[in-house]
C-alpha cells in the first residue's frame, strides 16, 4: 500500500512537508490503542500560513478549499511522522473535524472541507473515506482561514 500511497501523492503533485512543530503547549499527536489523534493542522505551505482571513468576506471559496487541501497535506505529514514514516499503517481515516473562519452569512463550510476530503480519499483510497464535521468559526489561530484535526485508525 505504501507504493500506492507514494504513487498517488506523486500523481497528485504532492510532496509531504516535514511535520510542523506545535505552536503552543500541546503535542502534535497522541496514539491511544489503535487510534491516532492528530492535533489541528493549519494551511501551512513553505513554513507559513498560506491562506488567511475570513471565508465569505475576504477569502473566496476556491482559496478556502485550497486551504483545506493544505490542512490535509499537513495531516498526512503529521501521520507519517507519528507512524515512523509508514503511512501504510493507516487502516482508516475515521473522522475529520474542520473549522472554517467564516463571515456570519457564509454557509458553505461543507464545500470548503471538500478540499481536504477529496485529497484524503484520493491519496488513501477506501481507507480515506471518513466521517466529518464542518463548522463555522468567528476566527482561528494565526488568522488561518481553515483548521482541521483528524482521528485515524492504525495498524499496530
Amino acid at each position: 500500500m505504501s507504493d500506492t500511497i507514494d504513487s498517488r501523492l506523486s500523481a497528485l503533485g504532492v510532496t509531504l512537508p516535514v511535520a510542523a512543530a506545535p505552536a503552543a503547549n500541546y503535542v502534535p499527536y497522541v496514539i491511544s490503542g489503535n487510534l491516532l489523534y492528530l492535533s489541528g493542522q493549519l494551511p501551512m505551505e513553505n513554513g507559513k500560513i498560506a491562506v488567511t482571513g475570513i471565508v465569505g468576506q475576504d477569502v473566496e471559496l476556491s482559496a478556502a478549499q485550497r486551504a483545506a487541501e493544505l490542512c490535509a497535506i499537513n495531516i498526512l505529514a503529521q501521520a507519517k511522522a507519528a507512524l515512523d514514516g509508514k503511512l501504510e499503517r493507516i487502516v482508516r481515516v475515521i473522522k475529520l473535524n474542520g473549522f472554517v473562519a467564516s463571515a456570519p452569512t457564509f454557509t458553505e463550510q461543507h464545500l470548503v472541507l471538500n478540499g481536504a476530503s477529496n485529497l484524503i480519499a484520493a491519496v488513501l483510497g477506501e481507507a480515506g473515506k471518513h466521517a466529518r464535521a464542518a463548522v463555522g468559526m468567528a476566527a482561528l489561530p494565526l488568522n488561518a482561514a481553515v483548521e482541521i484535526d483528524a482521528i485515524i485508525e492504525i495498524a499496530l
